[in-house]
């Protein structure tokens, strides 16, 4: 009976894209409404075929199926956005590298956000899918919960995801500073992301460990303040049914105050908290240690979610959003240091007796520099927060030296640290095809890293000085165009180090696919790595 309903279902949202693709008042929503059709479509198609068939028993042990298809989707988005992102940073040392085809798909505005969101939400959000899945169903001692749901959450989210970058390349944003995607995308993110809380939440419910481990705290958290954040910032009212232009909710200050609120706080959660969760699992368990304060990581939890909320304002100094705002964000930015550290040392000092484990194994060494990446940054956002500091930094490139070093030195290495203890265990393999490829992959990416940070630290402060510098009369001294054509060297810097770090992933694809789908390797003892 079920599967009549879902047939019945399918055909109508098919019937329905058709009409709305037939009716579309723009380019993007008729792409749109042709995918929707197209896998409503296939999805008819496929379970008419399969209605029939006799129901086998219902499944027991981990569901494993999904988390295998979260770390190829992983690893797939990841080389795309990485691929996306080094072009588009020669495409600013080079600007004849600016393409227009096709509504101009291939100028930096529309490769832009295509890179940030395929980074963070394709890349960052399947690892969090993934990993969440796979921690919870082991520190809970239960099967997922909700039978396929959890698979409804992963090809939705990946829906959405390919809904999303399609509409980037073909402008179709909210114009905002994260270029949001359309309001019928919003509205399926926030279906898929309730279906994702009620497979986390019921699945830590019907546990067979009485005691919740902190990472399902971590992720929990992520899980409910992300979906607060999504509705809070993506309120509009859509123009038409058939087009993909909505009007803003909110407007003006109130608008850039809400959208900071929004993107520091899906820094705070979506790439801390959730990437702590995998923290507190993945370190401990390579390590053989357990982690080394329970209490601290408790402490931790509590403090970090509740100062990231405040943190925001801190974005907007020296706009029209009143003075006492932008202090409170700086203040709470500032006392943000003390718990982020906090969970920095807790990850660094679980590793107390096992200290030559960075020497002798790849895999722990990346863990082991993502924390330290995560400290930097973490010390560095506090600083940068800060009005005097912050009149020199912003608008300048060392914000983007700022969030590069922590999102490919904390989320990206410990992602791929991750993905490389992940696959031989989800493929039944007894170890990792190559630790000779991981260790290549450490040094390229680690060396990629530092080149690129470097390159927008120098070019950031050099560009504030620049902007900043007056003659004896009090006039400037450098146009912008002069700032432009003093950051070349450092662009080609920036560009080189994405290459490293765009190789090193392509490293890591390699391997773990031949870890999965290679031919059987024998077991061989762990060799230093140096």
């Amino acid at each position: 009976m079920w599967d009549w309903i879902k047939i019945v279902a399918l055909g109508v949202i098919a019937l329905l894209a058709a009409i709305a693709a037939n009716f579309a008042h723009d380019l993007a929503y008729q792409v749109h409404a042709l995918i929707v059709m197209a896998v409503a479509a296939g999805l008819f198609v496929w379970t008419v075929r399969t209605a029939d068939n006799p129901k086998g028993p219902a499944p027991t042990g981990y569901n494993d199926g999904v988390i295998r298809a979260g770390v190829i989707a992983t690893t797939f988005w990841g080389l795309a956005g990485f691929l996306v992102g080094t072009f588009i940073a020669f495409q600013l040392a080079f600007p004849s590298l600016n393409f227009e085809f096709l509504q101009g798909i291939g100028n930096f505005g529309r490769l832009r956000p295509l890179h940030t969101s395929a980074v963070i939400f394709a890349f960052g959000g399947n690892a969090l899918i993934c990993t969440s899945f796979y921690i919870v169903q082991r520190t809970s001692a239960a099967r997922l919960w909700g039978g396929n749901l959890g698979w409804f959450v992963f090809w939705g989210y990946n829906l959405f995801i390919v809904i999303a970058a399609t509409g980037y390349l073909l402008g179709a944003t909210q114009s905002k500073e994260y270029a949001e995607p359309e309001w019928y995308a919003d509205l399926w993110l926030t279906i898929v992301w309730l279906a994702y809380l009620a497979v986390f939440l019921g699945t830590i419910i019907k546990r067979k460990e009485p005691h919740i481990y902190v990472a399902n705290w971590f992720f929990l958290a992520f899980i409910v303040t992300v979906a607060m954040l999504h509705v809070v910032n993506n309120i509009s009212l859509p123009v038409s049914i058939f087009g993909s232009k909505s009007v803003q909710v909110f407007s003006g200050v109130q608008d850039a105050m809400v959208q900071w609120w929004y993107g520091h706080n899906a820094v705070g959660f979506f790439l801390t908290a959730g990437f702590l969760g995998m923290m507190y699992y993945f370190v401990p368990k390579q390590a053989e240690r357990p982690i080394y304060s329970y209490k601290l990581s408790i402490i931790h939890f509590w403090a970090l979610i509740f100062l990231y909320i405040w943190a925001g304002p801190h974005h907007l100094h020296y706009t029209a959003l009143p003075d006492w705002a932008g202090t409170l964000g700086m203040v709470f930015s500032i006392v943000l240091w003390m718990p982020s550290w906090g969970g920095m040392i807790n990850g660094l000092m679980t590793l107390s007796g096992a200290w030559d484990k960075i020497r002798t194994d790849p895999i722990m060494r990346m863990m082991v520099i993502s924390l330290g990446f995560y400290g930097m940054s973490t010390f560095e956002g506090p600083m940068m927060s800060i009005r005097a500091v912050n009149s020199l930094s912003h608008y300048t490139d060392w914000t983007i030296g700022h969030v590069h070093s922590g999102a490919l030195g904390w989320n990206g290495m410990i992602t791929f640290a991750a993905l490389y203890f992940l696959t031989p265990r989800l493929w039944n393999r007894d170890r990792l095809y190559s630790l000779t490829l991981v260790n290549w992959h450490f040094w390229l990416a680690t060396i990629g890293i530092v080149l690129y940070a470097s390159s927008m630290w120098v070019t950031g402060i050099m560009e504030g000085l620049m902007w900043r510098e007056v003659d004896a009369q009090g006039f400037l001294v450098n146009s912008f165009a002069d700032t432009v054509a003093a950051k070349f060297p450092m662009y080609v810097v920036r560009g080189l180090g994405g290459v490293m770090y765009l190789t090193g992933a392509l490293i890591m694809a390699y391997n773990l696919w031949m870890t999965a789908f290679g031919k059987r390797q024998p077991v061989a003892a762990l060799t230093p790595a140096e």
